[in-house]
């Protein structure tokens, strides 16, 4: 039953808006192709940012210049209480969605779920956007071409956030809700 009503959702909501236009005697098809074509415009203003997006995440994984940054930052990780294995993925997130799903599995596989580091990792994935990539296709489709102080302020969110706030969860899960 519950199938059916799934599968009949989105071809009711099409039917319903057609039937709806035509009630109010708008031009439903015109208005269809103004919208394709709006939405085929908005690709080619985002589509540079994208492919460069891409090319910085390829180069970034296979250069190994995250791992020389972790190996840098482990001292520092370690007085503040932060698994190093944790900051691939802390690194990846505001970059690519795809490439920080791959580094969580990883970190999954090797540490397990129900340690810290996995908890940390999940709280991470849970909490966090994907933040370069959403900058570049909003800034893009309104066309603002200065972004650099936009970037700076995300990135100080996120890292504000991954070492506090993921953690801190993290943390507070394990030693108060996972005991109940």
């Amino acid at each position: 039953m519950f199938s059916y009503l799934s599968n009949m959702a989105i071809p009711f909501f099409i039917l319903f808006v057609i039937v709806y236009g035509l009630m109010e005697k708008n031009k439903v098809f015109d208005t269809f192709l103004d919208g394709a074509k709006e939405g085929i415009e908005i690709v080619f203003r985002i589509f540079p940012s994208l492919i460069g997006l891409f090319i910085a995440i390829g180069a970034l994984r296979a250069s190994g210049i995250l791992d020389q940054i972790i190996s840098l930052l482990t001292p520092t990780l370690k007085i503040l209480g932060v698994p190093a294995e944790v900051m691939p993925l802390a690194m990846l997130r505001p970059i690519s969605g795809s490439a920080s799903m791959a580094v969580a599995t990883d970190i999954m596989k090797i540490n397990g779920v129900d340690t810290i580091i996995g908890k940390i990792a999940s709280t991470i994935m849970g909490s966090t956007e994907t933040t370069l990539y959403t900058i570049a296709i909003y800034t893009g489709v309104v066309k603002i071409k200065k972004t650099r102080g936009i970037i700076i302020a995300a990135l100080i969110g996120d890292l504000v956030r991954n070492v506090g706030f993921s953690i801190g969860l993290a943390y507070f899960v394990e030693k108060f809700l996972l005991t109940i």
